[in-house]
């Protein structure tokens, strides 16, 4: 187990999953998003690790008929992993899950998670606005948590009370006033949101808006003086508002409050000392509607992965955003209920930048391939039916 998850947090996996089976058991890992296989075990021996897993956690070791999650911190002199497990019934036997947090890794500011020079912009204008919502939306594990910790860190300056109400507290960060939502006992997203604004914070993070009680609650903190941010799970920034409409929010009271969204997907970022560059040549128009958005140079070539690479020619991964700032002609429009695609292509006309813009820019600039785009974007927001 402690060689299982050394290797694991050396190579940066997020995952680790333990798969039942006769005559073995598969070990895998989720590596920037992908899944790979380390090894297989027979099984009497992945029945020994699991039953180990279960002892750490402080599990049934005998129940093997319903669901368990746990928790365990493995520990050394350098590093502190918080383990996060989960174990569910299958027809082969019980399959195993752990969620890997570095606990004394460093979060990412602002400047690391992958805003470019106009998303960066339009973020510090939501950032600077002293009450409202901002929402930040997107898929599961598409770095929703990563963004909101960078937005917290940034606003916490000593200055304002930050409170934040999370499912489950993924990292410490110190100077914030962090809770966690605990169903066992009742306590969920609703009742520990009433409970924090009556601590009269200024900030309030709200980790997921999951129902109608709690997005209406968020909307009037919103409009009393806090500032509020929360994830959703709409696929575009104007979508969001859909969703929030979809809660019975009034579009006036959304409106009022709303300051910007944030939409976001992960790609794996290619490994620049092993990247393939290829030349346009005569399809030198690939980049051409955002031309305006490129550095001298840039734009003239792109890049792909060199699959020969040990690491198959990527390490580590970066966003793409889809940012819009609420502006009094997008109130206008929410407030009309416009339909998703009016306000998009009436944020676009006011200068956001839309997810394809976006992820050309991360392909002109050679961060990630043409290849991860597709795959992490779904083709209807690239524009791109007509050419598939």
């Amino acid at each position: 187990m402690r060689l299982l998850i050394e290797h694991c947090h050396l190579v940066g996996a997020s995952d680790i999953f333990v798969f039942s089976g006769d005559p073995e058991y598969q070990i895998s890992m989720r590596l920037w998003g992908r899944m790979k296989t380390i090894t297989t075990l027979p099984t009497s021996e992945g029945r020994q690790l699991l039953n180990y897993a279960k002892a750490l956690a402080g599990l049934d070791i005998a129940e093997r008929r319903r669901p368990q999650d746990g928790r365990w911190f493995y520990r050394d002199d350098e590093k502190i992993i918080d383990l996060r497990m989960s174990i569910i019934p299958t027809r082969e036997g019980e399959d195993l899950t752990f969620r890997l947090l570095d606990r004394k890794s460093s979060l990412l500011s602002i400047d690391e998670i992958g805003l470019g020079r106009h998303d960066r912009q339009a973020l510090m204008e939501m950032l600077q606005s002293e009450s409202g919502l901002v929402l930040v939306t997107g898929p599961t594990g598409t770095g929703k948590t990563t963004t909101l910790y960078a937005c917290l860190q940034h606003l916490n300056d000593g200055n304002r009370k930050i409170n934040t109400l999370e499912d489950p507290i993924e990292f410490s960060l110190p100077g914030i006033r962090q809770s966690q939502v605990n169903m066992k006992i009742g306590l969920d997203f609703p009742d520990l949101l009433r409970g924090v604004i009556r601590q009269q914070p200024d900030i309030i993070m709200v980790g997921e808006i999951r129902d109608k009680e709690t997005a209406l609650t968020a909307v009037r903190a919103a409009n009393s003086g806090h500032l509020v941010f929360a994830t959703l799970h709409s696929p575009v920034a104007t979508g969001a508002v859909q969703s929030m409409l979809a809660f019975d929010i009034h579009p006036f009271f959304l409106a009022s409050c709303l300051r910007g969204v944030i939409a976001q997907r992960l790609v794996r970022k290619l490994d620049p000392n092993t990247r393939v560059r290829y030349e346009l040549g005569d399809t030198g128009n690939t980049f051409a509607d955002i031309q305006s958005l490129l550095e001298p140079g840039e734009g003239t070539s792109f890049y792909g992965p060199d699959p020969t690479a040990e690491n198959e020619g990527y390490c580590g991964r970066t966003a793409i955003f889809e940012m819009v700032t609420i502006n009094r002609t997008l109130r206008e429009a929410i407030i009309a209920r416009r339909p998703t695609h009016e306000l998009e292509k009436t944020a676009e006309h006011l200068g956001m930048i839309t997810f394809r813009k976006a992820a050309m820019l991360k392909v002109a600039q050679g961060e990630t391939s043409m290849e991860e785009v597709l795959k992490n974007v779904p083709v209807e927001y690239l524009d791109l039916e007509a050419g598939t």
